[in-house]
């Protein structure tokens, strides 16, 4: 089996160094111009701003260049930051994101342009993306653009590493991040770039390497008390969560080169490769037995632009790119909690394609027009125990225009419009049967006002789209889990927002409300076989979620503050118009922050997460169960100092944490606890 993961990884290799990928578009076309970004500002307060407003969409940048994002970060870590997501761990060890009730197939998750939730399963597990590379991370709240590519209806996550013509300062030259906590868990991220200039342009290298390794997590004392024989079923060596425990690695290369007309090329490999456990669950009494003693995955992207000229109608540019997505997943299913004898294993191999042409023109002096052609070729092989192998294919591609157009009205508005048609097919479905051709179309409009010299911004937006079944929506058993079915028919989603956004010097406050409606969604259901409960994908008649966002940050001398909440409600119709439970569907859930100076350039950080009540099936009885509402607050304490002129490094910061004071129990999902009280340390050099 060792040489078996060298040959693959070998085979990596070409992609991690020359990056043949990706769909990239440069920042002004990847977040179109009717969006509402949010700088998080890096080292001290983490504040969601605007930047601008238009056309109803909303988005949270994040600047991953502060002390106090871990080392070697995942996209879980970071994303568990942010406001108005919900980041949830599920049975698979997978962490998966939700959003204004929408799910993780329905939010698009893009590394410098590349789709990775095209795949297999049409959503990616967020706590093995790695981040070390990544410049920033862009969550769009809605359907924001039609740009994005098929299948994004609830929002999309942006990773950006080396793509567009934007000007870059110079990078520092090496930037070392380590750090530690109280259960031996440990990472570091070392990372070098630098900025090159030449008579013809600029390129800017950047390559680095991360490590991240856990024997487990540390489980809240509160389960000890109230069910003592769960939490020593639950536990291995002391407190540490049973199967929990991780080892990755992942690097990274980017190149980008800008000329001194503005065109310019980008080139991106980046890669990982871990083993990890799966923590059982406690509500069950069949919980997945799984470890992945093997997995990795290589991501490539390659793309080129002619940045903005002069045509014989006004202003334009085009792109062109290619992207590449490779993996290889392992797993082994056992059949009793000491995990010594395997009963079952699982070994798939994916790959994801994608091509992408992006044109961006002038209309007049007022507005603009761009055009997105998308392709994804997404293959899976898999063995399930000795069965034959079996390989399945999909094929997905989506041609769409928005325009924006920049009128007065009394006051500035800009109003955008855009269509598109989408399509899918399975050309190879192993024994089972084929989708077929589906095509569907999708539109969206917008407006945003401009009042009060920019310091209250009113934006609205409404919209369609579908997104058609995964692959493993319809062929997929899940090692057992599962039922199969070929029948399912796309979802249809029907959304519109209305929201304000008012600036003041000390402060901002955005307030939108928003209104979805999906047709046939597809959701998961317990269905009685002869060998017990098993879940099963089928389309709902229609789920409806209403609700209101609420982001503001404050300044009050020294100090800031901010906070977040989601309010919704969430209902299901079934395909005879009764009303029907929806899982893990919460009313209410949100944060809030804030940070102190203290004496000696230090600052004093505390951060509150709270998620109500929710409902979920119990796949025992296959009738629906309450998780209680959790909460839990963590305080962070940070230093920045000067090292002087000598060495490698001039500057350090260090962070002490202390995540979950109250040791409260946090579940993501039924019978699956999140960690307890966890002190972390932490340094950056640079």
């Amino acid at each position: 089996m060792r040489s078996r993961h060298l040959a693959f990884s070998i085979l990596l290799l070409p992609m991690l160094v020359s990056g043949t990928a990706a769909y990239a578009q440069t920042t002004p076309q990847t977040t179109p111009r009717d969006t509402a970004l949010y700088d998080v500002a890096p080292v001290t307060v983490r504040a969601a701003r605007p930047r601008t407003t238009t056309g109803g969409a909303s988005a949270l940048e994040v600047a991953l260049d502060s002390a106090t994002v871990r080392p070697s970060p995942t996209l879980e870590q970071v994303l568990r930051t942010m406001p108005l997501v919900v980041v949830r761990a599920n049975s698979r060890g997978e962490a998966q994101p939700a959003l204004r009730g929408g799910e993780d197939r329905q939010i698009a998750v893009l590394v410098d342009g590349v789709p990775i939730t095209l795949a297999w399963d049409h959503r990616s597990d967020l706590s093995v993306v790695p981040l070390t590379a990544a410049r920033s991370v862009t969550l769009h709240r809605g359907l924001s653009s039609l740009l994005l590519g098929p299948n994004a209806l609830a929002g999309a996550v942006e990773v950006d590493i080396a793509r567009g013509n934007r000007a870059d300062a110079s990078p520092p030259p090496l930037v070392l991040d380590a750090g530690v906590d109280h259960t031996g868990a440990r990472s570091a991220a070392l990372t070098a770039g630098a900025l090159l200039a030449d008579d013809g342009g600029r390129w800017l290298v950047r390559a680095g390497a991360g490590y991240r390794g856990s024997d487990g997590f540390v489980l809240p004392h509160a389960l000890e008390r109230t069910d003592p024989a769960t939490y020593a079923r639950l536990t291995a060596d002391g407190d540490l969560r049973l199967n929990t425990d991780a080892e990755a690695f992942d690097g990274f290369l980017a190149l980008r080169r800008v000329s001194a007309s503005g065109a310019w090329g980008s080139l991106t490999g980046a890669g990982y490769r871990l083993e990890r456990g799966v923590a059982p669950e406690a509500h069950t009494s069949e919980p997945r037995l799984w470890r992945y003693p093997f997995q990795a995955r290589g991501l490539g992207a390659l793309s080129a632009g002619t940045g903005m000229r002069q045509t014989p109608w006004g202003r334009g540019d085009l792109e062109a790119s290619f992207g590449a997505d490779v993996g290889r997943t392992e797993i082994d299913e056992y059949d009793g909690l000491d995990y010594r004898t395997v009963a079952g294993a699982e070994r798939d191999d994916d790959r994801t394609l994608t091509a992408r042409l992006l044109g961006d023109h002038t209309l007049g002096q007022q507005g603009d027009l761009r055009l997105a052609l998308t392709y994804a070729d997404v293959s899976h092989d898999e063995v399930i125990d000795s069965d034959p192998p079996a390989s399945y294919r999909q094929r997905l591609w989506s041609l769409a225009s928005e325009t924006d157009w920049r009128v007065m009205l009394g006051v500035p508005v800009r109003v955008s419009a855009g269509g598109a048609v989408d399509g899918a097919d399975t050309p190879e479905s192993s024994n089972k049967p084929a989708l077929g051709r589906l095509w569907d179309w999708a539109a969206r409009v917008g407006a945003t006002a401009v009042l009060r010299e920019g310091r209250l911004l009113a934006h609205a937006s409404s919209g369609r789209r579908a997104r058609f079944p995964a692959l493993r929506e319809l062929y997929s058993g899940a090692l057992g889990r599962f039922l199969e079915n070929p029948n399912l028919r796309p979802e249809v989603q029907r959304v519109a927002e209305l929201g304000a956004t008012l600036r003041r010097a000390r402060g901002e406050l955005q307030l939108v409300g928003f209104h979805q409606m999906m047709d046939g969604a597809i959701t998961r259901i317990s269905v009685a076989t002869p060998t017990g409960n098993k879940f099963q994908r089928v389309n709902q008649g229609r789920v409806r979620a209403q609700g209101v966002e609420v982001l503001g940050d404050l300044m009050v001398g020294a100090l800031a503050f901010g906070g977040n909440v989601t309010l919704q409600r969430v209902r299901g119709r079934s395909a005879q118009g009764d009303a029907t439970e929806l899982e893990y569907q919460p009313s209410v859930y949100g944060g809030a922050w804030g940070e102190a100076p203290l004496p000696g350039r230090a600052r004093l950080g505390l951060e509150v997460h709270g998620t109500g009540e929710q409902r979920f099936i119990d796949i025992d009885s296959g009738a629906f169960s309450t998780l209680s509402p959790s909460f839990h607050f963590n305080l962070r304490l940070s230093r920045g100092f000067e090292l002087g002129a000598a060495g490698p490094w001039r500057r350090v910061a260090a962070v002490v944490a202390l995540e979950n004071v109250g040791d409260q129990p946090v579940f993501d999902q039924a019978g699956l606890p999140q960690p307890g009280r966890t002190i972390r340390i932490q340094a950056r050099l640079w």
